[in-house]
């Protein structure tokens, strides 16, 4: 049992009801749940009307908390901290790092928070990476999620990190997406993140088109999905997308 509230924010995750009972067994407690809400800003906003403390958990539909996480030996964020990421597994890039990680997160910072590409990077506040591991994101439950996950997070970083990632770091964690290799739908992932490179080069000169990447399921991200799922991966459908976000971010330690 911990001393704080925590929510799982779902959209459309296959394994969403079991990982919230995960969540739930491993925290301790009720874990309250905020599903189906589109628009990320909006969604990462009503998560702060769901809770009555002054900072609570947060973890995404796909993430598999790791039994073993220590949620009662959790302190408190300091005063000018205003969200704590923990790393997760990477069960397609091998990475380790704080994509998909669970967050302890202050309330009041959501409902001040500005606007950016990764919505949670508009937060006020210091961001601070913790160096431990706190469990797995399985973001390829289907191909249309492994290509989403992949061509989002490729986007960003090719972009240009909102966090204060140096330009190697994020070029290394580009090029583990890229050469993806292991785990289920393996190969949606890998075409994802190459289309979100293309895309970013793309929108290079037209800032505006980053905006639609904050978005749950933008329109033009489902061209190429099909009845049947996706369309060849080695071929990926072309895709338009979203705005250019505040400047870059300290961070308290690298992500």
């Amino acid at each position: 049992m911990t001393g704080f509230d925590a929510v799982l924010l779902s959209c459309d995750e296959p394994l969403a009801d079991s990982l919230h009972t995960r969540l739930a067994r491993v925290l301790g407690g009720t874990v309250k749940r905020l599903h189906g809400v589109r628009g990320m800003c909006r969604a990462y906003r009503l998560t702060a009307e769901l809770v009555d403390t002054d900072q609570f958990f947060l973890a995404d539909g796909d993430f598999a908390i790791d039994p073993a996480f220590p949620a009662s030996a959790v302190e408190p964020l300091a005063a000018d901290v205003s969200m704590r990421v923990w790393r997760a597994v990477n069960p397609v890039s091998g990475l380790t790092y704080g994509y998909g990680g669970v967050k302890l997160i202050r309330t009041s910072a959501l409902w001040e928070m500005g606007q950016a590409v990764d919505v949670l990077a508009a937060l006020p506040g210091w961001v601070e990476f913790s160096p431990h591991t706190a469990g797995t994101t399985l973001f390829n439950q289907t191909p249309f999620h492994a290509w989403k996950a992949g061509f989002r997070e490729c986007a960003m970083l090719a972009r240009g990190s909102e966090y204060g990632m140096t330009d190697a770091s994020a070029q290394e964690r580009i090029d583990a997406w890229t050469a993806s290799k292991d785990g289920d739908v393996v190969d949606y992932a890998a075409a994802g993140a190459r289309d979100g490179l293309e895309f970013a080069r793309a929108a290079a000169r037209d800032p505006k088109r980053f905006e639609l990447v904050g978005r749950e399921r933008p329109p033009l991200l489902l061209e190429g999905v099909g009845a049947g799922g996706l369309s060849d991966p080695g071929r990926p459908e072309p895709v338009q997308f979203h705005r250019r976000a505040r400047s870059r971010r300290d961070a308290r330690t690298a992500p």
